[in-house]
């Protein structure tokens, strides 16, 4: 890596810094989606993890995962901006970021939950539009012309 890639890489990593959130998983999720970098968004699910995007059935596993991401997220932009971290009973860690996701045809608040094996690995997440019903049906009617 030449310095000016690593110093590249680095201002990413400062230009996405998520107030409340440090788990550098969450953290890599959103650099490697935006990056459209899908197989290394996807290689941060556990083997059995599950993605639970708006409108869809859940995906299960990386490269389930992967494909849907290559399929549905080009062009897409996450602006993830706060969130709050919390250690279930059972020692996984249970994050929540708010912020916002931009698209080559809309822009949405969103909600992603995230849940966190003891090793850091995603396995589950769902994302949640944070709209009003009838914004929520204008999307979808959108999305299936």
């Amino acid at each position: 890596m030449t310095a000016a890639e690593f110093k590249s890489s680095t201002q990413l990593k400062e230009e996405l810094q998520i107030e409340g959130i440090s788990d550098s998983s969450v953290v890599s999720y959103f650099e490697t989606l935006n990056a459209g970098e899908f197989e290394g968004t996807a290689a941060l699910f556990a083997e059995d993890g599950v993605m639970h995007p708006p409108f869809e059935s859940s995906i299960i596993g990386p490269e389930a995962i992967a494909a849907y991401l290559n399929k549905e997220a080009k062009n897409l932009k996450a602006f993830p901006t706060q969130g709050i971290a919390d250690t279930l009973e059972n020692g996984q860690i249970q994050v929540q970021v708010t912020g916002k996701v931009q698209t080559s045809w809309c822009g949405v608040n969103v909600l992603w939950l995230f849940i966190l094996n003891q090793q850091q690995q995603i396995i589950y997440t769902k994302i949640k539009l944070l709209a009003s019903p009838q914004e929520l049906l204008a999307l979808k009617k959108d999305v299936e012309v």
